[in-house]
Parts: structure tokens; sequence; C-alpha cells
């Protein structure tokens, strides 16, 4: 996602939750002790993958197919996919909505408000494969918190 992992985040399959032991979630289990495989193992099992808690982004994570891999082949690897991942703690679906509208349009109000808070030219429909690929082929699949 492109996300810092800072905020609060959980699993959860239907039975149990899973969150990273340091963020003392109650009644989950420690994520870092469980993969995907363990979780995911049959075509069509899904899992929701919820991301902080006050801005409540939830993604559903669902095992597509299962293929057979030549062991010199990256694993993990994106697809596919579409579109920029929202900016961190943008406020939700709602604050994202709104952080578009107000970029779009430098005679808005909060436009310099909002491009001091961003720092920077925010493309909502930018999406490069090769880079996920890239950090998807680098220790701890480019999640720089686990470094």
């Amino acid at each position: 996602m492109g996300w810092t992992n800072s905020h609060l985040h959980l699993f959860r399959n239907g039975r149990d939750e899973y969150s990273p032991a340091e963020f003392e979630v109650e009644d989950t289990k420690n994520s870092r002790a469980y993969k995907l495989n363990k979780l995911l193992k049959r075509e069509n099992d899904r899992i929701l993958y919820e991301y902080d808690f006050g801005d409540g982004w939830e993604h559903n994570i669902l095992l597509e197919k299962i293929i057979e891999v030549d062991e010199k082949e990256q694993v993990p690897k994106c697809l596919k996919g579409k579109r920029n991942c929202p900016p961190e703690d943008c406020g939700g679906i709602w604050g994202y909505n709104d952080f578009l509208q107000i970029i779009s349009d430098p005679k808005h109000e909060q436009y310099e408000e909002m491009m001091d808070w961003w720092g920077d030219e925010f493309d909502p429909e930018y999406f490069d494969i090769e880079e996920i690929n890239k950090l998807l082929s680098q220790k701890d699949y480019g999640c720089i918190w686990l470094e």
C-alpha cells in the first residue's frame, strides 16, 4: 500500500484476529507469527485487513488462484493493479475524496493548506507495477518499518 504500518491494524479471517504484538490490540494473535499461506490455504479463502482504526481503511484480501511457480521466479509478485495509494492520515475514504477535490482546484480555499500538508504533487491515477515489484523483491518486501 505504501503506508508505514505506524497505525493500529489487524487482519480478521472470521474466526480469529491478528495484529502486531507491539500494538497491544486486545484479543488478537500476534500477526508476526503467521504467514498468509497459513491463513489463506484454498482458492477463494479471504481475510480482512483493517488499517488505521481512526481512518477506517478496510481491504478484502482474496486468494484467487494458487499457481505453481518456478523456484527462480520472484514471489511475491504484483500481477496487476490500478491507481495510487491514498496518503496516510488523509481521513479515510471521505477525507481522501475531499483531498482529491481540493488538490484538483488550485483556487480552492484549502488548496495551499492541503499542499503544505502533503508537500508534493499527487497523481491519483499513478501506478507503477515495476516499482512495486522492485519493492517486493527486497528484504522484507520493501517494508522499511521491518528493517
